[in-house]
């Protein structure tokens, strides 16, 4: 790896690199071994408060905001820098998040470094400002305008199983928008957060104060994102209960709040289905990330009278996928993300065994350096058992018979999520007519993907608040003002 994974990352305040303000730093450790791979600053709470600090005074004191072909060239030289550091920032995340090599030409790079140049591509057109014509309200000659104006300071806070999309769908389009942004990335993944801060800082004409990124190991220095009535919004990926606490500390100052959070979703097979087909697809979408994926369908709802098969399919695949390092180039499940993420999952294996489940393959942890899981696929339980109700993130998938397509809507729908899902069917109309009863944001239909930098993606229920990607993502950063003016013959 070259120099663009220096082994102690910085973050990135004011338009400066530094280091936490009193000298602490963490370890960056490697999932698949559990070593020590460089280390973060530990951000201070005063760290936190100069990138607030920073982001409000460039949004108000700086032309950031309405300067449209600035941001754009800025936004153009981020994507110009990812790409041309792009093998290394690969590398750097193979490492550092325990993410399949395999996936840096998907969700973990590639994708959403074309999404950053979407986002440009959509500033270049986009019309900030609707004229609605001439009108008389209460007799008054008036013409009005809609104006679209950037949020403000936007507090960005990211998970830590894709951080790179992550972070340039919450990035990208709120610079893009004119806002400003303080970046707070998990504290298991604060280096590609990190490098993404270096290259805006040696590559870009980005202002200072314009983006700042933080990392401080400690949720509770970094609670203040939510609450400060300086930002204007908070941007959050990540855990169903979090986005409580983040909707709760964010209500005193009525700070407007996007959140992308959990989810349970169910991939449907009908009855006249590939059923081994869509139990193979299933099973190896579960293993994904070693399952680290709110959107991932983690449940399998197969017909009744085929279940036994469709389970012996799922086991089958995830025996033949395993657990691999992620830098193998045939990996498709590495380690998951920490110590924690592995004895949560492990402990899920214990409920489930307390349920009455049969573990049709896996089930257990694995016994080497790292944080290692078996491919798991669960069999013997309904919808209401704790394993088909709770968001696991691990490769654990749980197949659930349903008696025809009313019920399999049913189970689909008995769910606190409604993040993603899928349904397969010999008959495209039988699966769309089966999808448009889904209470959910994103859903697959005959193998069909939604994922994609200008589709909106979002969940109903408590999967969430608001759409990241697209259109609708980029306005999520953006303000409406409604402007009434006399009409030119109206007074």
């Amino acid at each position: 790896m070259t120099a663009l994974a220096a082994p102690a990352a910085q973050q990135l305040i004011d338009g400066k690199l530094v280091a936490a303000s009193d000298g602490t730093s963490y370890p960056i450790l490697n999932p698949a071994t559990g070593a020590a791979i460089g280390t973060a600053p530990d951000g201070t709470a005063a760290d936190v408060e100069a990138a607030i600090a920073a982001a409000r005074r460039a949004f108000d004191e700086s032309d950031w905001s309405t300067d449209r072909e600035l941001r754009l060239r800025c936004l153009r030289q981020l994507h110009a820098a990812l790409l041309e550091h792009a093998d290394d920032f690969r590398a750097l995340t193979t490492a550092e998040v325990g993410m399949p090599s395999f996936m840096m030409g998907a969700a973990g790079f590639d994708v959403p470094v074309d999404g950053l140049k979407w986002v440009a591509d959509l500033l270049a057109d986009y019309e900030f400002s609707a004229d609605l014509g001439e009108a008389a309200p209460m007799g008054i000659a008036t013409r009005r305008r809609v104006l679209r104006e950037p949020v403000g300071v936007v507090a960005a806070i990211t998970p830590w199983n894709v951080p790179t999309q992550i972070n340039l769908a919450k990035v990208g389009p709120a610079l893009a928008a004119g806002c400003t942004v303080v970046l707070k990335p998990a504290p298991d993944t604060p280096w590609v957060a990190c490098e993404l801060g270096r290259l805006v800082a040696e590559h870009t004409d980005i202002p200072a104060g314009v983006l700042n990124i933080v990392t401080p190991s400690s949720n509770e220095v970094a609670a203040v994102l939510a609450s400060d009535p300086r930002i204007d919004m908070v941007s959050f990926t990540g855990s169903t209960a979090t986005g409580r606490a983040i909707m709760a500390a964010a209500a005193p100052t009525l700070k407007k709040v996007f959140l992308e959070l959990g989810g349970k979703s169910a991939a449907i097979v009908l009855d006249d289905a590939d059923i081994a087909a869509a139990a193979g697809a299933t099973a190896f979408a579960a293993c994904i990330h070693a399952g680290q994926g709110c959107a991932l369908t983690t449940r399998l709802v197969v017909p009744r009278e085929r279940y036994e098969e469709a389970v012996a399919v799922a086991a089958a695949t995830m025996e033949s996928i395993g657990a691999k390092d992620p830098a193998d180039p045939g990996a498709i499940c590495g380690p998951v993300i920490s110590r924690a993420q592995r004895d949560r999952i492990a402990a899920y294996f214990e409920i489930a065994r307390a349920e009455g489940a049969t573990f049709a393959t896996g089930g257990a942890v694995i016994d080497q350096d790292g944080w290692w899981v078996q491919p798991t696929v669960i069999a013997g339980l309904d919808n209401s058992s704790r394993l088909a109700q709770e968001e696991i993130f691990g490769p654990v998938l749980v197949v659930i018979a349903h008696d025809g397509d009313d019920d399999a809507v049913r189970i689909a729908n008995d769910s606190p999520y409604g993040l993603s899902g899928s349904v397969d069917s010999a008959s495209l109309e039988r699966a769309r007519a089966v999808a448009a009863r889904i209470r959910t944001g994103t859903i697959a239909v005959n193998g069909g993907v939604w994922f994609s930098p200008d589709a909106p993606f979002g969940g109903y229920k408590q999967s969430g608040l608001g759409r990241e990607m697209g259109v609708a993502g980029f306005e999520e950063y953006l303000e409406m003002k409604t402007l009434a003016e006399p009409a030119e013959r109206g007074v």
